[in-house]
């Protein structure tokens, strides 16, 4: 059974898993950490967290391992390889994919992980930087259903709508349903916003009124603001939004779906890119439409 003396290993360290990571210390969690660029684990080290110079540093020296990375070569990089987590993590260890990747993928290391007596998940999460800060992220989950109770406890530090989807790779399957919703949603807070402009509205007041009707959403609510305000700083990055719609509309493909709402703005999103904004939050969309 796991307890408040387990030891959690967290690769990655950016926008979200700095956060993530925060909050298990701040629960009284061991945290171990390692990511490319050791000043982004800066503060998580000067509050206590333990630096490992490698992946396969840290996934010996933990009982849980999370990964939050960016794209799904990186998973590959950290999990397999001599020097990658598979190979490493003593046997009953607990390892836990939350980077948004592909299916396919996540299915592929659990089966692996299995041939050595490992307990792997994936774990994929929603809710931006803010959710990250506030413990509040929505966390789907695919594997064994065992390990996910087990880790139950730890999870429900780090979010708050934790559900179990099903076999390994039911978590990334369930995000790439999220980024397809949020995809065409992303559009209509911009059209909404540049409509409310042209007719001589107020956009903050307007946003007051249909944040919490029939259009309320997330992006709407804690995107629209950042737009109105021109704070483009990422909560989440232009160029990981690309990736994952990009995994989300091969994923479509594959079961045979046609997603003409994924695929504009996908679209989109590559021609901001092209303008210089993949390093933006998602909400600089408005970019291309805030145009005379």
């Amino acid at each position: 059974m796991l307890s408040k003396e387990t030891v959690i290993g967290f690769v990655g360290t950016g926008v979200m898993g700095k956060s993530m990571a925060a909050n298990l210390m701040n629960e009284g969690y061991s945290v171990n950490v390692y990511t490319r660029t050791r000043e982004k684990a800066q503060d998580l080290l000067t509050n206590g967290a333990k630096w490992m110079d490698t992946v396969a540093e840290l996934a010996s020296a933990s009982d849980v391992i999370i990964t939050m990375v960016g794209y799904p070569s990186d998973v590959e990089e950290v999990y397999y390889g001599e020097q990658g987590i598979l190979e490493n993590a003593r046997t009953g260890t607990f390892a836990v994919d939350m980077t948004t990747s592909k299916p396919a993928l996540a299915k592929d290391i659990h089966e692996k992980a299995m041939g050595k007596n490992l307990h792997a998940l994936d774990a994929p999460v929603s809710g931006g930087d803010i959710g990250a800060k506030t413990g509040k992220l929505a966390i789907m989950v695919g594997g064994d259903e065992e390990a996910f109770t087990e880790l139950l406890p730890i999870f429900e530090v780090i979010g708050e709508n934790i559900i179990y989807q099903g076999d390994a790779g039911a978590g990334q399957h369930t995000k790439m349903a999220n980024q397809i919703t949020i995809a065409s949603n992303m559009i209509g807070v911009c059209e909404s916003i540049m409509y409310a402009r042209k007719a001589g509205l107020d956009p903050e007041r307007v946003l007051r009124s249909i944040t919490t009707g029939a259009a309320a959403s997330f992006s709407l609510s804690k995107l629209g603001p950042r737009m109105l305000e021109g704070d483009f700083a990422p909560g989440f990055y232009v160029k990981h939004f690309i990736k994952d719609m990009t995994i989300a509309l091969e994923s479509a493909e594959d079961l045979g779906l046609l997603t003409p709402g994924l695929s504009l703005s996908l679209r989109l999103y590559k021609e901001l890119a092209e303008k210089g904004e993949e390093d933006s939050g998602t909400q600089a969309l408005i970019k291309l439409f805030d145009v005379e």
